[in-house]
């Protein structure tokens, strides 16, 4: 029993949305080294995968006004591939788990490795959430990719008998980090702006929409007089048109703000989900999403029969884009919670993270500070400003 609510324990106050609590993932690694079985180890997998992906079925929902059966459906299935991977990978230690003993050998922490590598890459990391290893950037903020190699080591050690050692050590650092936190930094004339329209938010297209959200903007903004760059929520501006773009680029003139914002730029085969960028003197698609939250818009089954709609995944596209001449890592939504989309970003050297949602259905739940927390957490990690911008 008590391998069951350890690793419930770890996700539950791990993933509550407060960035200094991620490195409780850590130990999540040790008790499913510890199951006795296969059977135990799938449970203890299970147990920590439902416990920090709670807030899915209120969320869902919340987003479909549906009773809470369909989000328990989709909550159980997004658990099948973590579960899974880490059933298929566990192995039988032999001997003893306690330091100074013989036996446990190797195999259990190269088997983790797997793991580690299997739920951060496509196909299983597209439901990899709760990655232990987001907690890097908690426990060795400003080292990067070596940081990122100091909490993997660490992992793979608290799946062996030197785990006592790891867990002192690491532990350390999460103390000091701690005690010594700092949030990531604005960037220079960056501003985000934050808006609490609900479900309304994009839906509508008319003119006094477009109008009333660019006078927001700007009320918000008129504190920062010497703000260069803006960045709206996911689906702010709706549907993205060149009437669209045009209302925006009228009522940018004057002035020489940059307007980062999420829209939909829709097609007979689907659509995708966008940051465009926009000035009095230029509109464009800035960048598609590589992940777009499965199920609800990432529907590859009617591609596959011919039937067409749902987002478009982007997968390994436009990691990073160029605003400014500054280069961004932008993150729309669900890509804040996996991880591939965040390395691939950082292999290219960026100056800025640029995170925007749409979080009205996520009312009552944590999926919003979750999602704030990991982003907190991969611009610590590189050492990056970073501009966040979030609808509820």
């Amino acid at each position: 029993m008590p391998l069951i609510i350890a690793p419930m324990a770890c996700g539950w106050v791990g993933w509550s949305g407060e960035v200094l609590l991620l490195p409780l993932a850590m130990f999540f690694p040790l008790l499913w080294a510890m199951a006795p079985s296969r059977s135990i180890a799938a449970l203890v997998a299970a147990s920590y995968f439902l416990a920090a992906s709670r807030g899915l079925p209120q969320g869902v929902n919340n987003f479909y006004s549906a009773n809470l059966w369909p989000g328990l459906g989709l909550w159980l299935a997004a658990s099948v591939s973590f579960t899974g991977v880490h059933a298929a990978l566990w192995t039988k230690r032999h001997g003893t788990f306690a330091v100074g003993k013989r036996g446990g050998g190797w195999a259990m922490p190269l088997r983790h490795l797997i793991v580690i590598v299997l739920m951060a890459l496509p196909p299983f990391g597209i439901t990899g959430w709760a990655h232990p290893l987001t907690a890097a950037g908690v426990l060795f903020p400003g080292w990067g990719w070596w940081g990122l190699c100091a909490m993997a080591t660490g992992l793979l050690i608290m799946t062996t008998r030197l785990w006592p050692a790891a867990a002192i050590i690491l532990a350390g650092f999460w103390l000091w980090s701690a005690a010594t936190w700092t949030e990531p930094k604005l960037p220079d004339a960056w501003r985000g702006v934050d808006l609490q329209v609900g479900q309304n938010l994009g839906r509508d297209g008319s003119l006094l929409y477009h109008r009333d959200l660019i006078a927001t903007m700007r009320r918000k903004i008129a504190a920062h007089p010497g703000a260069r760059v803006v960045v709206l929520p996911e689906s702010a501006l709706g549907f993205w048109t060149p009437t669209v773009a045009r209302v925006w680029q009228e009522g940018l003139r004057g002035s020489s703000l940059t307007v980062i914002a999420g829209a939909a730029v829709i097609d007979p085969q689907g659509y995708d989900n966008v940051m465009v960028a926009l000035s009095a003197a230029a509109a464009k698609v800035l960048y598609r999403e590589r992940m777009p939250v499965p199920g609800s818009m990432w529907q590859p089954w009617l591609q596959w029969t011919g039937q067409g709609g749902g987002a478009r995944a982007d997968f390994f596209g436009n990691a990073v884009v160029e605003v400014e001449g500054i280069r961004i890592v932008p993150l729309i939504c669900y890509e804040q919670l996996i991880l591939w989309p965040v390395l691939q970003s950082m292999l290219h050297s960026p100056q800025v993270l640029v995170a925007v949602g749409n979080g009205w259905w996520t009312e009552n739940t944590s999926i919003v500070d979750i999602q704030r927390a990991s982003v907190a957490a991969w611009a610590r990690l590189f050492g990056l400003p970073v501009v966040m911008a979030f609808n509820t």
